[in-house]
């Protein structure tokens, strides 16, 4: 009996280890991802390196291997991330206003202030951009992925929605949003970045979002 019980005991044990160990695996995975995120927005995909990342993220360069296969995987995992990220800002301000005003809402909040200012921790498309043609198929994948996301998120606020005209007025919008913070951030006159911001909501903001009955 006593042997059975040491040996039940024993499994549990280490059952009980391999489980804490998944935990921190788990844990560390997810330092590594979230500050490859901030990363690749700060600093772009190729002045993003796999040493700083992992001293961001408390851990040793040797300890990479044990995450990622490569580099890319990595970096399609930070791109997935930050799109994501963005995307759950961007429904949580539609979410947060009547449904006719959630377009406008949505792009005062992308062309605000704040956001101009916010790289790291903002939109993944007008930060990483330009970079993506030169990127691995499976960045841009999930980058891909991501930015559809956006654009059915802006699809869904047309009085049309679900009818071809709304998505293409999403593509115009989500294109137009993305270029004006391009360009804005681009110049180093404060004044003409937010003529631009303006412009682009006087001429995209009055379009009427779906209303619920």
């Amino acid at each position: 009996m006593q042997i059975t019980l040491n040996l039940c005991m024993m499994r549990i044990m280490r059952k009980t280890s391999s489980n804490i160990r998944t935990a921190a695996k788990e844990a560390s995975h997810e330092r590594i991802v979230h500050a490859a995120a901030r990363a690749i927005r700060r600093s772009g995909y190729d002045g993003t390196g796999v040493a700083d990342i992992m001293k961001e993220a408390g851990l040793t360069h040797g300890a990479f291997y044990a995450h990622f296969a490569s580099r890319e995987a990595m970096l399609a995992e930070a791109a997935d991330r930050a799109g994501a990220e963005s995307n759950a800002v961007a429904a949580s301000v539609i979410a947060a206003v009547p449904p006719d005003q959630a377009l406008r809402a949505l792009m005062q909040v992308y062309l605000s202030k704040e956001h101009l200012a916010s790289i790291e921790n903002g939109c993944p498309i007008s930060a990483l951009g330009s970079e993506m043609p030169r990127q691995s198929p499976e960045v841009r994948l999930a980058a891909t992925r991501r930015i559809k996301e956006m654009i059915d998120l802006v699809a869904r606020q047309m009085p049309d929605w679900g009818q071809p005209s709304a998505h293409e007025r999403a593509l115009v919008t989500v294109a137009t949003m993305v270029g004006t913070l391009i360009l804005a951030r681009a110049v180093d006159d404060a004044t003409l970045s937010e003529a631009w911001c303006n412009a682009t909501l006087k001429n995209l903001a009055p379009i009427k979002a779906k209303s619920i009955d």
